[in-house]
């Protein structure tokens, strides 16, 4: 694509402009080829035409998007310019507050003028071991890459800081070293870094000043190689200086000063120690005010002395030397206040007896006389003679300074010298990094010799500079397989020529100083003559003879030549030089000894490395006559070998650039002034970098990051699985011009503009795109606008459709029907109207109708009345001819009748005489009769039902008859009672009469005491009334002082409750505050004891060297072991012996085999002792138990007891006897002469063999005893003969008893077979025995079959009952069954991997529980088995006897052919005191096995938890039971040196340290739990309380416990830091957990680390399985919970601060999407903590910072109301860090706005008042003090099983 396309409407442009530099532009129509104007407007809104050049066409520099304003790196920029360059550093300079800016591989710094808090310790940290590119440009960066190349690629680095006096580049070397300082650290214990650090305060004093451009301005140019070992460590540094200032010694000009050191003398003067110098103030001396200005705002000189003269001490410069110095700084300052007299022109002198005189000659102890006579004479030396003439003053004066400032000048040569000295180290150094901190291009009004040869230098280092960066890019281009074009870049070899070639400018000053009488001017015609004319570089001025132009690389200088002989000459007078030689102060003939080797201030040997010299970096040759020679040499000369000298150095080592820019003029605090910057990036070639950048191939990108940045511009189809292939297609088609870009290996490069172009398309992509969304989306809004619209159009058009509706009902009603319309209409109109109308259309209606029914009514009225009439007509008509006919027809009927009547009564007279008429009228009577006869029986009814209810009331009657019966026989009585009361109440009336009376004299009593008592009453109100009122005022004053009371008292209480509050807040502050310091001091204290351990083995290593061949150890000890074992079993008293032994090639070989032997059979003999002790303590409870039995058979029980105390004599005896053997034959394998220890017929090898011969003998003897006394123990029996029956069944009522103890049926099942194996004899009982013994034994086996057969019977009950058992458990199997199909038919329901996730959780669960249940049962089946054992040894026992009671009655042959079965004595359960004995000897041994060579991982796995610390509490306890202070004391203290060993030895194993801080919190639990302490006490069970320690108080041990338990947790941070410490970065914040919400933007030359996931690239499940790992190893090491909690909280902190501190460092991840992104990762991790129930562990809240801070990146930041909102959220974050993040806030499209500098100003306006700490990052180091809060265990002690895994069978429990 063609640039001139770009030039479109609204594209925007920098045009030129004179104030600002550059302006930026909009274009108002697009450009076509040929137009000679542009249609502009500024950004203020004006218009413009821009002319275009005629000639050049040149078209002006297109801007960068917005996106890509304020980029850590310029070139990643689109459009590489100037303009580019200067808007981006100031937009990050001005809007950012960021000082630092990548330019390729330059680091661009801009002064600030204001203390920055970006260079403290925590940043240090967070930079190291980061890649450049992927945290934000700082001078720690570069550091950091210059470090990390030094160690990769082997090979010496430079760091060259250079930019303009004030731009800040002493303080970036000084960051530099500081960086290097602290990384690396020091290879010896000499400090070396603080030494390097400590040299900057001194070359500050001696070489720095004040200037207008700059408070602390190093006047000299320094390179500092800082020397590294090996292990790059620090181990020395080396110093070189170039071209001090010695001008400014003498002369300073206004507002500037001197020196430093000279003003902090001064501030000093009134120490007692620097009285002899007679110093003042530094107005009092001339060399000090000549500038005016003496003192530096804000700067203490006495306070900076401290500074110096402490650094001078570090350094190791003695004080007798530091006064020397002052000594000599104080002389040249009274130097300086000498004054001459003129006597005439050619000649003066200095007064008699002048004090600053005598005072310089009596600190420089050299003669008044002879210093005053060659300060005012000279010597001229001639070929002939030599002779003595006076000098004017002006010359005294010019001598006097010269001599002054070679005095400094050799002085400050001197410190440098000896500074060297004290970096030096004797260590070889393997590689160094370089800092040269010197002067950037100078320009000023008038330029003399000193800015000569600092452009000189620049022009060096610039074309370095340029080479390095042309290297650079070609290599980079040969490393992607680009064909390499030669690119032009400007080369200043031509400016370098000219100054430093033969004729050039040096060559001809040179060359002038050596003319006897050579001058400025001559030398200056001699330069026009030479190179006037023929060199394009050089000029001559037009109004000056006296000055010459040099074009350097940056800009033109106009040299002035006066004063460039004299300064190239550097002339001091030798007689005043000799002078100071013959001094009699030893320090000050040293200054000038330039071919010897000054004395060391620190007295130190030579080291044999010869520093180098302060002007030439050549050392010295020391050949005769060099002196001289070299005393001939020029400033100039000088200067240039020391030049090439450095660019050999710096060319032979991987140079960094650091470009430091000054903003201002002013020093005003981020004040940005663009043509200063702009003379100052063309100066120190920043431009020139993005010139060479912009004229290849500038944008580069990694196929992956293009791919992931223009995925927008590819179709479907064009996405390959090669993403290579993808890229180049994609490219094909978007760029034509194939010449715009080329495909590298790795990367894809494109020209200046062509990403910008790609950015367009992407943008224009993203914009139709946004069009397409925003279609939609307005669509979607439009059609739920519409939808609303259409409901509310609809309700509209409802009312509406009803008015017209009613209108046209009430056209319709004016057509049709008027009433209709007329109703409808008036319920739209008004009310009123409405009614009207209503009442007119009802009129209407009322007429109209009226009017219809009318006519109807008329209609039908006459129709009505005409039928009436009809009617009436007719009826009358009707009733006339009715009337006559009816009247006619009667008459005719009564006719008839009459006749007819007539007639009948003829008829009847005849019937009434005949019989039938009398059967008619008895057929009526019939009926009347049955209706009569019903009539009765109904009557009857009625009958019967009043008979019964007479009947009831009869009863009623005769009921209530008898009641007024008993009524009146009561009223009688009554009445009988009445007449005795009458007589009762006339004897009550007489007594009433005798009351009435005495009433009557009662009640004149009564009134006469009632006056009485009314006139005491009313003396009593009186009284009372005032009473009252005293009361009332009383009481009023009571109230008063109660409420007073109350008051003060509730003030008190809220006083005392505030104070108490904020009393127990502070304490708690404190407390937490002591605790965190004294967990801090503990581990500086175990830092110290770990140094301490580590130079005690290095000493112990240096003195005892140690001879080839390996160490012997016990035979216990693993033949693999590591020297750590060997060096901690020291103390062991078994190994001492064997540690002394000769080297293995010595050894005679040993015979594994046979030693192995002899080792298991001894261990045979301990187990044969061992049971032989079980069946003496199995006696012993014997006896006991039988005490009982011995007063019924004394004589039998008494030959028991002879027989028990024999035999147990006889075991003492033979323990005795072992353990004297047991004592030789450890002695035998202890002896010196290891070699010949198991060889035949060694001494310990015969000690063997014969224990073996006499332990087998002794076997044999105690066979034949035990048959002895069983046939002794028969006869016993035989002979006596009880008559009781239950006499004579003892044994076998022993028998039943043990069998009755029988609980198990396979015991009894055992036990009834070895009864029957017993009996398997078939000879009659009665015949073989006849006192029938045997008889009675088988009837006590009868019973005892009995026995068993119910026992059996019992069993099978229970047997049944398993069995039911079972049958639940199928039962339960089967529900169980109908659910896991339940559940899989569930799962099938589910999708595929929801299913394979569903079946898998299900499937770990089962298996968790089937585990746990197999390890329950396992416990059981173990318990089972050991209880198994021991009853069938019981059995087996008892079996026994029943053999030997029936060998009495087998004769002697078949005892001999019987064969002898071995009897097992077994011993009684004990009841264990949960005790753990051992022995003092075996204590190491227990350590070792315990402690040192445990592996964590079994025993968490297979044990109890804190099985170690039990069983070490146990021996404890022990301990103490034996009242043994001494083993108590040696176990403890062997416990814990143990754990410290194990913790140094893996220390960084996080299993280990987990496991043993568990273990120690669990011991020092214990210790707490069992010491008796009422506190401790209170959930022990009374078994526990048993079980406390009696006689010691463990509480001292119980705090060293404490401290080491926080030693370990300090030690478990630190390596679950070191482990996450990788990943949270990667995980949090770079990895992509939400794919394609983060964008990539275009990088530059510093590369970021991709956040696209690599294979090894840690992400965010990489943290949290991490984290489960470590939940996971905690909880199955037993550790406490409240501990786990504290340890979470600790990991949640360490992620937080490390990921909030990268956040804060870089600027390309403040931005919406990445917010996003923290906020997700952070809710992965709460979701961790709630699936582990520790969201009440305080872990979330150590999150809160950080999730503010990506809260802070989401939020709306424009008005007010936000900047509100924000200060209220952030409240966890410091006012820096918000204000950090704000500027730091960076769009990553084009649709997101920064953030405004107002709106940060109305951040910082509204946080001013909050007290917080300036500190930006957080302490990502800080450990939180832990507590151990008390846990006890309720695990019995009696209970604890000892593993045979651990190797402590030489322990047993108690």
């Amino acid at each position: 694509m063609a640039a001139s396309e770009l030039y479109t409407k609204f594209a925007r442009v920098w045009i030129p402009d004179p104030e600002e530099v550059w302006k930026s532009a909009e274009l108002l129509k697009d450009y076509k080829p040929g137009d000679k104007v542009l249609l502009l407007q500024l950004e203020e809104g004006k218009d413009l035409e821009y002319r275009l050049d005629p000639k050049t066409k040149e078209l002006p520099h297109l801007r960068n998007p917005d996106i890509l304003v304020g980029e850590n790196d310029l070139t990643a920029l689109s459009y590489l310019h100037e303009p580019a360059v200067l808007h981006n550093l100031r937009v990050r300079f001005i809007d950012s507050k960021l000082i630092y800016t990548y330019c390729g591989i330059v680091l661009v710094a801009i002064n600030p003028y204001e203390q920055l808090p970006i260079y403290g310790e925590d940043i240090i940290n967070a930079y190291s071991g980061q890649n450049m590119g992927d945290m934000d440009p700082h001078i720690f960066a570069v550091a950091e890459e210059a470090y990390k190349q030094m160690a990769r690629d082997e090979r010496n680095q430079s760091i060259i800081v250079s930019g303009e006096s004030g731009a800040g580049k002493t303080v970036s070397a000084k960051y530099a070293m500081r960086y290097f300082a602290t990384v690396s650290g020091s290879a010896s214990e000499a400090n070396v870094e603080e030494k390097v650090l400590a040299s900057n305060p001194i070359m500050e004093s001696i070489g720095n000043a004040k200037t207008t451009r700059n408070d602390n301005s190093s006047r000299f140019g320094k390179y500092i190689e800082i020397g590294f070992d090996k292990r790059y460590r620090i181990i020395g540094a080396n110093m070189r200086t170039y071209l001090l200032e010695k001008s400014r010694v003498v002369f300073q000009a206004e507002e500037e000063r001197n020196y430093h050191i000279f003003y902090q003398l001064c501030a000093s003067a009134k120490l007692p120690e620097f009285k002899m110098l007679r110093l003042g103030n530094a107005n009092h001396f001339h060399y000090t005010k000549q500038g005016g200005s003496p003192v530096i705002e804000g700067v203490d000189d006495a306070k900076e002395m401290a500074h110096t003269r402490q650094a001078c001490t570090l350094l190791g410069i003695s004080e007798s030397y530091q006064m020397g110095i002052f000594r000599i700084l104080a002389g040249i300052l009274h130097l300086g206040n000498v004054g001459f007299t003129s006597r005439d022109s050619d000649s003066c002198t200095i007064p008699p007896k002048h004090e600053p005189l005598s005072i310089f000659c009596d600190l420089m102890g050299v003669d008044y006389e002879e210093m005053c006579h060659w300060l005012c004479h000279r010597k001229l030396a001639t070929a002939t003679e030599t002779y003595i003439k006076p000098i004017s003053k002006l010359q005294a004066t010019n001598a006097r300074d010269a001599l002054s400032k070679h005095i400094y000048a050799k002085l400050f040569n001197w410190i440098v010298d000896h500074v060297n000295q004290a970096l030096h180290s004797a260590v070889k150094q393997h590689s160094f990094i370089g800092v040269l901190d010197i002067y950037g291009f100078e320009t000023f009004e008038i330029n003399s010799f000193e800015q000569f040869c600092i452009n000189y230098a620049n022009e060096k280092l610039q074309q370095q500079f340029n080479m390095h960066v042309f290297k650079l890019e070609q290599e980079e281009y040969m490393k992607e397989q680009i064909p390499w074009t030669l690119i032009d870049f400007y080369d200043n070899q031509p400016c370098i020529n000219l100054i430093e070639s033969k004729l050039g400018i040096l060559d001809l000053l040179d060359e002038e100083c050596k003319m006897p009488k050579g001058t400025d001017d001559t030398w200056a015609q001699k330069l026009y003559n030479t190179h006037l004319n023929k060199c394009a570089l050089f000029e001559k001025p037009r109004l000056s003879n006296k000055a010459f132009i040099i074009q350097h690389f940056a800009d033109k200088v106009e040299y002035q030549c006066e004063g460039f002989l004299e300064k190239n000459k550097d002339t001091v007078f030798e007689e005043q030089i000799k002078v100071l030689k013959s001094s009699k102060f030893k320090m000050l003939p040293e200054l000038f000894q330039d071919d010897e080797k000054a004395i060391s201030p620190t007295s130190a040997t030579s080291s044999g490395r010869t520093p180098l010299t302060r002007l030439s970096a050549k050392p010295t040759k020391g050949r005769p006559g060099q002196t001289a020679k070299e005393h001939k040499k020029t400033v100039g000369h000088q200067f240039r070998n020391s030049l090439h000298l450095l660019m050999e150095t710096l060319n032979a080592t991987t140079p960094h650039y650091v470009r430091c820019i000054k903003p201002n003029d002013f020093k005003f605090p981020f004040t940005f002034d663009e043509k200063r910057a702009v003379q100052q990036l063309r100066a120190c070639g920043v431009l020139e970098t993005i010139r060479i950048s912009a004229a290849g191939f500038p944008s580069r990108w990694t196929y992956q990051e293009f791919f992931s940045r223009y995925r927008v511009l590819m179709k479907q189809k064009d996405v390959l699985s090669d993403r290579k292939q993808t890229c180049k297609n994609v490219l094909e088609k978007l760029i034509l011009d194939k010449d715009k870009y080329q495909f590298g290996k790795t990367k894809i490069f494109f020209r200046a503009g062509q990403v910008a172009y790609l950015e367009k398309l992407r943008a224009d992509k993203l914009r139709a795109a946004c069009i397409r969304i925003q279609k939609t989306i307005r669509g979607w809004l439009l059609r739920k606008k519409y939808l609303r619209m259409r409901k509310a159009a609809i309700t509209v058009q409802r009312y509406v459709r009803g008015y017209q509706a009613r209108c046209y009902a009430k056209f319709l009603r004016r057509t049709k029907a008027a009433t209709v319309i007329q109703k409808y209409w008036r319920m739209y109109v008004a009310h009123r109207k409405y009614k009207i109308t209503r009442a007119a259309t009802i009129v209407l209606q009322s007429y109209l109708r009226g009017y219809l029914a009318r006519n109807r009514y008329r209609k039908i009225l006459r129709e009505h009345k005409a039928v009436i009439i009809q009617k009436w007509v007719r009826g009358w008509l009707a009733r006339t001819y009715y009337k006559k006919t009816m009247h006619a027809i009667i008459y005719l009927q009564c006719c008839f009748r009459r006749m007819m009547a007539k007639r009948e009564l003829k008829k009847l007279k005849i019937e009434a005489r005949s019989v039938e008429r009398y059967k008619k009228l008895h057929i009526g009577m019939e009926n009347k009769i049955m209706q009569l006869q019903r009539k009765v029986d109904e009557q009857n009814k009625d009958y019967k039902c009043l008979m019964e209810k007479l009947t009831n009331l009869e009863g009623t009657y005769n009921s209530e008859t008898e009641k007024l019966r008993s009524d009146l026989e009561r009223l009688q009585l009554s009445e009988e009672e009445a007449k005795i009361a009458t007589g009762r109440v006339l004897s009550l009336q007489e007594e009433i009469a005798k009351l009435r009376k005495d009433l009557e004299q009662t009640r004149s009593e009564k009134k006469s005491i009632e006056e009485r008592a009314d006139k005491y009453k009313q003396e009593t109100e009186q009284l009372v009334s005032v009473l009252k009122e005293e009361n009332t005022l009383l009481k009023q004053e009571k109230e008063a002082l109660n409420h007073l009371i109350v008051e003060q008292a509730k003030e008190m209480t809220e006083t005392m409750e505030k104070k108490l509050v904020e009393e127990t807040k502070q304490l708690e502050l404190d407390l937490n505050d002591e605790r965190l310091r004294y967990q801090n001091l503990l581990n500086e204290f175990s830092r110290l004891e770990e140094r301490y351990d580590d130079l005690k083995e290095e000493m112990a290593l240096m003195v005892n060297v140690p001879k080839p061949g390996h160490k012997r150890t016990d035979s216990t000890h693993s033949s693999n072991e590591s020297e750590y074992t060997f060096s901690s079993e020291i103390a062991e008293t078994e190994d001492i012996p064997l540690r002394t032994e000769e080297p293995s090639e010595k050894k005679v070989p040993l015979d594994m085999s046979l030693f192995l032997k002899l080792q298991k059979r001894v261990t045979e003999l301990e187990q044969e002792k061992q049971m032989m002790q079980d069946e003496l303590d199995r006696k012993e409870e014997q006896v006991l138990r039988s005490k009982a039995k011995e007063e019924e058979r004394p004589q039998i029980r008494g030959a028991e007891l002879e027989y028990e105390s024999l035999k147990r004599q006889e075991l003492e005896s033979e323990n005795k006897k072992l353990k004297n053997e047991l004592n030789e034959l450890r002695k035998a394998l202890s002896e010196k002469s290891a070699p010949e220890v198991t060889a035949p017929g060694a001494p310990a090898y015969r000690v063997l063999m014969e224990q073996l011969t006499s332990v087998s003998e002794e076997l044999d003897v105690r066979k034949e005893e035990v048959l002895i006394l069983r046939s002794q123990l028969v006869s016993q029996k035989e002979a006596i003969q009880p008559k009781d029956d239950k006499n004579t069944m003892t044994d076998s009522t022993i028998l039943l008893e043990d069998v009755q103890k029988m609980k198990d049926k396979g015991e009894i099942a055992q036990a009834y077979i070895g009864l029957k194996e017993t009996n398997r004899s078939s000879v009659d009982f009665h015949e073989l025995n006849e006192d029938g013994e045997l008889w009675l034994v088988n009837e006590g086996l009868k019973q005892t079959n009995r026995l068993l057969e119910s026992q059996l019977q019992s069993q099978k009950r229970s047997h049944e009952n398993e069995a039911e058992a079972l049958r639940g458990e199928i039962q339960s199997l089967k529900e169980e069954n109908n659910r896991q199909q339940q559940l899989l038919a569930q799962n099938l329901q589910l999708p595929p991997e929801a299913r394979i996730e569903a079946s898998l959780q299900h499937e770990i669960t089962r298996l968790t529980n089937e585990n746990l249940d197999l390890m329950e049962q396992l416990e059981k089946q173990d318990k089972t088995v050991r209880k198994l054992k021991k009853q069938l040894k019981v059995f087996a026992k008892k079996i026994g006897e029943l053999e030997v009671g029936q060998m009495e009655t087998i004769s002697p042959g078949q005892i001999i052919d019987e064969p002898i079965r071995p009897v097992n004595i077994p011993r009684k359960e004990k009841d264990f005191q949960g005790m753990l004995e051992y022995k003092k000897e075996d204590e190491q041994k227990l350590v070792k096995n315990l402690i040192l060579e445990l592996k964590p991982r079994g025993v968490a796995v297979n044990l109890i938890p804190g099985l170690p610390a039990y069983i070490l509490f146990m021996c404890v306890r022990h301990a103490d039971y034996l009242n043994d202070d001494q083993k108590v004391r040696s176990l403890l203290t062997s416990t814990i040196n143990s754990i410290k060993k194990v913790l140094k030895k893996r220390g960084d194993d996080f299993e280990t340290v987990s496991f043993w801080l568990s273990n120690t919190c669990r011991f020092l639990h214990c210790l707490k739990q069992y010491s008796g302490e009422e506190g401790f006490m209170k959930h022990n069970t009374s078994r526990q309380n048993e079980h406390c320690l009696t006689n010691f108080d463990l509480a001292e041990y119980r705090q060293v416990l404490s401290d080491l338990a926080i030693q370990i947790y300090q030690q478990l941070v630190r390596v679950l830091e070191n482990i996450l410490q990788p990943m949270i970065v990667s995980g949090m914040l770079e990895h992509e957990t939400i794919q394609g919400v983060s964008g990539v933007k275009p990088t530059g030359l510093r590369k970021r680390t991709s956040s696209i996931a690599d294979e090894g690239t840690y992400t965010l499940d990489s943290i949290l399985r991490q984290l489960n790992s470590f939940h996971s190893v905690m909880c199955q090491h037993g550790m406490d919970p409240e501990l786990i909690k504290q340890v979470v909280k600790q990991m949640f902190y360490i992620v937080g601060a490390i990921t909030l501190n990268n956040l804060l460092l870089r600027k390309d991840m403040c931005s919406w999407s990445k917010g996003m992104q923290i906020r997700y990762n952070v809710s992965q991790l709460e979701e961790w903590l709630r699936d582990k129930n520790l969201m009440n562990s305080g872990a979330k809240e150590t999150l809160e910072p950080l999730i503010q801070a990506a809260q802070l990146l989401q939020v709306k930041k424009k008005t007010d109301d936000d900047a509100e909102a924000i200060c209220s959220m952030c409240n966890a974050l410091t006012t820096a860090q918000i204000v950090k993040v704000l500027n730091l806030y960076t769009p990553v499209n084009e649709f997101e706005e920064r953030v405004s500098v107002s709106f940060i100003r109305t951040i910082q306006m509204r946080l001013r008042d909050r007290k917080d700490s300036p500190q930006l990052l957080m302490d990502a180091k800080h450990i939180f003090p832990v507590t151990f809060p008390f846990n006890p265990s309720s695990l019995a002690l009696e209970t604890i099983q000892i593993p045979a895994s651990l190797g402590l069978g030489f322990i047993s429990r108690v």
